[in-house]
């Protein structure tokens, strides 16, 4: 059993871990850089130890420094969140080595859905559909551009070990080729320190829809629905909403039959998201499998009555699921708006800086994961989310008009957010008939500059 956790990560996610084991009886130690040392998570956990500077190599990503740190407080664990070493194998395994009860998959899992070229030929071998892509590693650019022909331009060259929209690149014809791909393997060795890349046909604007999973360490594996992630901006989720809207009723059950079959065929033991691409024409293809927490997990939480971070614990603890299949009932609709220090009048750059006033929405159906305060600094090293607006009603046209009232009643001084676009998102066409895709939120943003919205 778990009786002290460390977290390995900051803000709100380590908030909303902290918050699940003052529920269930455990202590919980925080890490965080010298940038950090005013934060909500330091503030709110039993212990705190300070493990390096702001730079996230010499703290949140200082494997070290956080398994010294669990040591020296006595841990018997150590629970990732999203980001930084939630999907690091080797962290995994050091943990694990140390004694330690790891909060994810086995490093093994990791290994196998980590590595994005490899994830593909896995899921082929389950039956799952994949993207027509290159069956290896692309190790040349003459290798990239033959193996492009065959599939037929345009072309998506994807980071093999990469994620959150980072080495990737679309790529219209043979003449960019290798301009394009000399970055995308420049921007993978910066951000992940791997610069293999694999091909993939690109789907123009498909529907971006994940399968929340959980399975137990007996080979026990169940779906809590899906949920819809298009509206991205640049690779990025900014809006999510489970379930999907506009997903017909076969092709549902046919997802969710093909996410626990790939679930089953890797041995998967913890919480999970598979990621799908749903084309026009309704065909869906494997994109990639997250082994961890995802940002978005509070709208599954919504609509399922489930607390993810209190079963992926208990399913850390080596205990039997506690649900079959037929327990897990979707009620209502959810919607997750991601609050960001941004300026998008400035092509929604990071406005980082002291929030001198803030005040956040209540009431039925309203939910914000944070980990801001009045006077709290928004620092420059990090990710620019504040906080995870989320509500819950019946339908969802009534969720739509719940996150349309609170998003009116956000009020943060000191910085710029992206809260004001939001409300314009929630207000369009596209997105309150569900039929927006990937592509729509570039399209609306342009709009936006047209009709004067954004100057």
């Amino acid at each position: 059993m778990i009786e002290k956790l460390l977290i390995a990560n900051r803000g709100e996610i380590a908030v909303r871990i902290i918050r699940t084991c003052k529920e269930m009886g455990i202590q919980t130690v925080a890490v965080y850089s010298t940038a950090d040392k005013s934060s909500l998570h330091v503030q709110l956990a039993d212990e705190a130890v300070c493990i390096g500077g702001p730079l996230a190599n010499d703290s949140y990503l200082n494997m070290n420094a956080i398994i010294q740190a669990a040591c020296n407080t006595g841990c018997d664990a150590i629970h990732p969140g999203f980001g930084f070493l939630s999907e690091n194998s080797q962290f995994a395994r050091l943990v694990i080595q140390c004694g330690l009860i790891w909060v994810g998959p086995s490093p093994e899992i990791i290994d196998m859905l980590g590595n994005k070229a490899e994830a593909r030929k896995l899921m082929k071998e389950a039956g799952v559909p994949v993207i027509p892509g290159s069956k290896e590693i692309i190790d040349s650019v003459e290798h990239g551009q033959n193996i492009a022909v065959d599939l037929g331009y345009p072309v998506m060259i994807k980071a093999s070990n990469g994620g959150g929209g980072r080495g990737m690149r679309i790529i219209q014809n043979e003449e960019e080729f290798e301009k394009q791909y000399q970055n995308a393997k420049s921007e993978a060795k910066a951000c992940f320190g791997d610069d293999e890349v694999y091909l993939e046909k690109y789907i123009e604007n498909p529907k971006h829809i994940e399968v929340q999973v959980v399975g137990d360490q007996y080979g026990h594996v169940i779906h809590l629905f899906e949920r819809d992630c298009s509206f991205q901006r640049r690779h990025q989720k900014m809006i999510e909403e489970a379930p999907c809207h506009i997903l017909k009723k076969n092709v549902r059950e046919k997802l969710f039959e093909d996410a626990l079959k790939a679930c089953h065929h890797v041995g998967y033991n913890s919480v999970g998201t598979i990621e799908f691409l749903l084309d026009k024409h309704g065909n869906y293809y494997f994109m990639e499998m997250n082994t961890r927490i995802q940002v978005e997990h509070p709208i599954t939480e919504m609509i399922c009555g489930i607390d993810l971070i209190k079963l992926q614990l208990k399913m850390a603890e080596g205990l039997k699921m506690p649900y079959q299949q037929e327990d897990i009932q979707q009620n209502g609709y959810a919607l997750e708006c991601r609050i960001n220090a941004e300026d998008m009048k400035r092509d929604f750059a990071p406005t980082p800086g002291k929030i001198s006033f803030m005040h956040l929405p209540g009431g039925r159906g309203v939910r914000v994961d944070s980990a801001m305060y009045n006077g709290c600094e928004i620092s420059p090293y990090y990710d620019s989310m504040i906080l995870k607006l989320i509500t819950f009603a019946p339908t969802r046209l009534e969720c739509i008009k719940k996150m349309r009232a609170a998003l009116s009643e956000v009020i943060i001084d000191g910085i710029s957010t992206n809260t004001e676009f939001h409300y314009y998102v929630l207000h369009s066409k596209d997105f309150i008939d569900g039929s927006y895709d990937t592509g729509f939120c570039e399209k609306f943003i342009k709009e936006l500059k047209d009709n004067g919205s954004i100057v």
